[in-house]
C-alpha cells in the first residue's frame, strides 16, 4: 500500500492528499512525530519534514512540491498542471503563491503559532505573528476572490494543482476558526466548490485531539 507521512494541519500534507485523492489513488495516511526523529523515518527523509510519499515500490517522495511534481508524471491520467507551456506556468506561480507567500505571511503566523508550536512543545504562540497573519488574511482573500470571479477556477478554465494548493491552506485555517468568509463571498463561493468535490471529504472528516473545528468547517453549504 502507497503511504503518506502527514501531519493533519500541514497545509503541505493537505494537498498532496487532495492530489492522491482527486487522481483516484489509493493511499495510507500516517501521522509522523517529527519530534521523535525516528531513525527509521530519517534513513528515508533525512529532512525530517513532511508529507513524504512511499510507494509501494519502496520509492520515497520527500516534500510536497516534489511529490505532486511527481504524481503529475507518474499517474498523467487525471492532469493537475495544465496541458499548455503557459497554462504551467500559470499554475506553478500560484502554487508558489500559497505555498510560499501565503504560507509565510498567513498560515505560519496562525497555524504555525497556534498549533505547531503547541504539538512541537515550542511555548506559547507569538502576538506579533499572530497579528501579522491576521492582518495578511485579508487582502490574500481578496485576491483568490479576484481569481475566482474573473476565472472559472484560479489558474484558469481548468481544475489545477493551484486550486488545491490554495485550498489546503485555507483548510488548514478554517479548521482552527480563523477564516473570516464574509470578507471575500467570491472566495468562500470558490471554497464551497472545492469542499464539495469527492476528494475532499477525508479532509472534512479530520478530527484532531483537543481542538474542535467550527460547526460549518464540514458543511459543504457553509
Amino acid at each position: 500500500m502507497r503511504i503518506l507521512h502527514h501531519l493533519p494541519l500541514s497545509p503541505f500534507s493537505r494537498k498532496v492528499r487532495l492530489v492522491l485523492s482527486e487522481k483516484r489513488l489509493p493511499f495510507e495516511l500516517r501521522t509522523e512525530k517529527l519530534s521523535e526523529r525516528r531513525p527509521e523515518y530519517l534513513a528515508l527523509n533525512p529532512a525530517n519534514t513532511v508529507p513524504m510519499l512511499v510507494e509501494e515500490s519502496g520509492l520515497a517522495i520527500p516534500d510536497s512540491g516534489v511529490i505532486c511534481e511527481y504524481l503529475e508524471e507518474a499517474y498523467p491520467d487525471t492532469p493537475l498542471l495544465g496541458r499548455t507551456l503557459g497554462e504551467r506556468v500559470e499554475i506553478r506561480r500560484l502554487v508558489a503563491w500559497f505555498d510560499g507567500k501565503f504560507n509565510l505571511e498567513v498560515t505560519r503566523n496562525l497555524v504555525g503559532e497556534k498549533i505547531t508550536k503547541r504539538m512541537v512543545g515550542r511555548g506559547n504562540p507569538d502576538a506579533g505573528a499572530l497579528r501579522a497573519g491576521y492582518a495578511n488574511v485579508s487582502g490574500h482573500l481578496d485576491y483568490i476572490g479576484w481569481l475566482a470571479e474573473n476565472r472559472k477556477w484560479l489558474a484558469g478554465a481548468n481544475l489545477s494543482l493551484a486550486d488545491f494548493a490554495a485550498a489546503a491552506h485555507l483548510s488548514s485555517l478554517d479548521y482552527i476558526g480563523d477564516i473570516d468568509w464574509s470578507l471575500s463571498p467570491p472566495t468562500r463561493d470558490w471554497y464551497a466548490r472545492m469542499k464539495s468535490r469527492p476528494s475532499f471529504r477525508s479532509i472534512l472528516n479530520d478530527r484532531i485531539t483537543g481542538i474542535v473545528p467550527p460547526p460549518h468547517y464540514a458543511d459543504l453549504d457553509f
